[in-house]
């Protein structure tokens, strides 16, 4: 008879203790371990073990053929399984590769089966593909696939959550594409706890990565995320497979991303942006135009609102122009409040700190709120220039020209270094109609021609908002009203009293 014994085990990183802890001692996360039920496997005899178990051990062998010279292995490119969405394979690094696991990590809501299901639908065409859900009926998700208009007649339909059952569905279906939806709600009957703790999800995923190594299919595993974004489970988790993707968007938005965060095919800073309907996901082919809207459309003669600015964003070998707001307003609080959306938050403090101190402007006692517009989530260091000059145009209530890029990264002492891949940020404003880019001085000169697009090589960010900002360079003519501030030039003390 099989002996028993407890555990604790901390559900956020896996570190397992013989008594309770109020404090994991790995990861220093407190009320963490859950006691789990252990069972000595060693005095369970051979005769119990899993049939399919053996079947994979079997199959596992059959596919060792022993070490061989790197010169003498073939490379077969055309062995990759398009999904069908030219960005979705870019991802990918090419395309599905046969015998590689994939997780899919998203927010409740955002269309993780809605994508797989789309991605089936076309490989259903070519080959046969399981779907497995252990958190749907069989109904459900016909209904959804009705909804998306998918026939499904290549595509089988499972809803289960013994994992040992997936395994025998994998093993005996002649599939090239899988999907189990989703790993916190399998179990394996081996592991005594319960679904989706730390010790059923590391055993499950394991024995689906077998499963799919020995028949050399395509897995993706849907994976639930956490309060705070990442993948909920031990982070052994993310190791066990080829491919990690997060889809990313909100329920009430209609953009979603699809990015790369491991990727042993290809590379990890592509993106697939795509915009949900009522019919699906849909790919975007131009997302610079979905994020700037209609700002170029009425922009035509008139200067831009006060507090915009435009960026150029460079994903991988895509070129994205996005379109930053910024508001700044008398704080009535003591310590004024710094809202970033879209943007880093210490980048944005960062700003901040450049403008009061290098330019002059009075910010510590204003509140500031910045926004990307279309809810993109922007990380790139060219984007402090563009965050300046709406920051800046905010608080002085000036606007500058609607079809001027800002490119630049900000330094500390109020220089504007040099950016990577300027030609191709500067290609995608001129193919979307601007006419002056605002850049380091440094990246110049360009290899490249722009001749529908005026550059401006700035070297401090004084230099760079006297040159787009009205008003800033010179003072006002005879009987024009006055600015808020007539030029950046005057002492500190001055701007201090106009802004304050």
């Amino acid at each position: 008879m099989a002996r028993s014994k407890t555990r604790w085990v901390c559900q956020e990183c896996g570190f397992q203790a013989s008594r309770f802890l109020g404090r994991c001692t790995e990861c220093e996360t407190w009320n963490s371990l859950v006691e789990e039920l252990q069972t000595d496997s060693h005095s369970v005899p051979l005769q119990a073990r899993n049939l399919l178990e053996l079947e994979l051990e079997l199959d596992l062998q059959r596919a060792d053929q022993g070490p061989v010279p790197l010169a003498d292995v073939e490379l077969d490119s055309a062995c990759r399984l398009l999904t069908g969405l030219d960005s979705v394979d870019e991802v990918l690094g090419g395309g599905l590769v046969p015998g590689s696991v994939i997780l899919l990590a998203g927010d409740p809501g955002v269309g993780k089966s809605t994508f797989l299901l789309q991605v089936a639908r076309v490989l259903s065409k070519n080959y046969s593909v399981l779907y497995v859900s252990a958190e749907e009926s069989r109904q459900q998700v016909a209904l959804r696939a009705g909804r998306l208009g998918i026939d499904g007649k290549n595509i089988l339909i499972a809803s289960e959550q013994d994992v040992s059952l997936i395994q025998k569905h994998i093993l005996s279906t002649d599939v090239k594409f899988a999907v189990v939806d989703s790993v916190q709600a399998v179990y394996l009957r081996q592991v005594s706890s319960a679904p989706g703790s730390v010790s059923q999800v590391r055993e499950s995923a394991g024995a689906l990565v077998n499963a799919a190594k020995a028949r050399g299919i395509c897995l993706v595993v849907v994976g639930h995320v956490t309060k705070d974004g990442s993948i909920a489970g031990p982070r052994v988790l993310e190791h066990m497979v080829d491919v990690v993707l997060h889809f990313e968007g909100e329920r009430h938005r209609q953009l979603r991303v699809l990015r790369a965060v491991k990727n042993r095919f290809g590379s990890t800073s592509e993106i697939a942006i795509f915009a949900m309907g009522e019919g699906g996901l849909a790919e975007i082919d131009n997302p610079s135009a979905l994020f700037l809207g209609e700002r170029l459309s009425k922009a035509e003669g008139q200067r831009a609102a006060s507090g915009t600015a435009v960026l150029a964003s460079v994903e991988g070998n895509r070129a994205l122009l996005l379109e930053v707001q910024a508001l700044v307003g008398m704080s009535s609080t003591g310590t004024p409040r710094r809202v970033a959306n879209g943007c880093d938050f210490n980048r944005l403090l960062q700003v901040i700190a450049v403008l009061e101190k290098r330019v002059g402007l009075a910010l510590a006692r204003q509140d500031v709120y910045v926004n990307i517009v279309g809810g993109f989530q922007f990380g790139d260091v060219a984007g402090d220039l563009a965050l300046s000059v709406a920051i800046a145009t905010s608080c002085l209530d000036r606007s500058v020209d609607p079809f001027l890029v800002s490119i630049g990264e900000v330094g500390l002492s109020g220089e504007i270094r040099p950016v990577s891949s300027l030609e191709r940020r500067l290609k995608e404003a001129q193919r979307m109609g601007f006419k002056k880019a605002l850049v380091p001085q440094s990246n110049l000169p360009l290899s490249g021609k722009f001749d529908a697009l005026e550059v401006i090589g700035v070297e401090y960010l004084v230099d760079a908002l006297k040159a787009v900002i009205p008003g800033l360079k010179d003072r006002p003519a005879a009987g024009a009203p006055p600015p808020t501030v007539n030029c950046l030039e005057p002492s500190k003390a001055d701007l201090l009293n106009l802004l304050s």
